[in-house]
């Protein structure tokens, strides 16, 4: 059902996001990998030895400009654009009454407005192909907050709203768009945690294990291939909520 669509990825050269693009490139998918700072060749070579093509473009989604560019440059060199997936994330941590402007706004910046951005200018095509597939990677953060993550907790509660609308408004042209919700993720990001943050955190997981990017990844791959899923939020968290 994959095999020989376009699947762009952002935030992909590692972590959640380098996952996400492997499990696509399984299912036959071309790949999109965008960055912003630099993107390792092995993991150019581990998309492409499913035989499947990488094309690796460096943009900041943050920026609308550059986030058109990407998507402009992804069309033209696959001749559509069929998956959409908003990964691109920082953190910014800091109790609020001490958190900087900056920090706040960066979060924002790139967490949701850089998911608006290429929602915005992916549209456009998946509107004349009448068909297309965007997910949104948000956080259960984003569901029950976090002391110490106001910013992060605020952009990824946003992308659930924006996926919302976004579905409604697509969905007469066949386009689904839904929010995937990570819980405790293993990742480099995660590595910095001290380890009782990261016992407290195991604490919450009915299932007391952390997940991998793979459990993201393989959820993706799961919306991709549902064209009668839309509007959703799927938690990839190990039961740490549930509504």
């Amino acid at each position: 059902m994959l095999k020989g669509k376009t699947a762009l990825v952002t935030g992909a050269a590692k972590g959640i996001g380098k996952a996400i693009a492997i499990e696509f490139a399984k299912e036959g998918a071309n790949i999109v990998l965008n960055y912003r700072s630099t993107v390792d060749d092995e993991t150019i070579k581990e998309i492409e030895s499913f035989g499947v093509e990488c094309f690796a473009l460096k943009a900041d989604v943050s920026d609308f400009a550059q986030a058109e560019s990407l998507i402009k440059e992804a069309k033209a060199h696959f001749g559509s654009l069929d998956v959409l997936v908003n990964n691109a994330g920082i953190t910014r941590d800091g109790l609020l009454m001490r958190m900087s402007e900056e920090d706040f706004d960066s979060v924002l910046r790139i967490n949701l407005k850089g998911a608006f951005n290429t929602i915005r200018h992916a549209s456009n095509i998946m509107l004349k192909q009448k068909q297309g597939t965007i997910i949104n990677l948000s956080s259960v953060v984003g569901l029950m907050g976090n002391a110490g993550q106001a910013n992060y907790a605020a952009s990824k509660a946003g992308l659930i709203g924006l996926t919302k609308s976004t579905a409604r408004e697509l969905a007469p042209r066949g386009i689904t768009c839904n929010a995937i919700a990570p819980g405790f993720i293993a990742t480099d990001m995660t590595e910095t945690l001290s380890e009782q943050v990261k016992e407290q955190m195991l604490s919450n997981i009915p299932l007391k294990a952390y997940g991998t990017g793979e459990d993201v990844a393989r959820a993706a791959v799961f919306l991709a291939k549902n064209r009668y899923i839309t509007g959703q939020v799927l938690n990839v968290d190990g039961g740490m909520v549930m509504n």
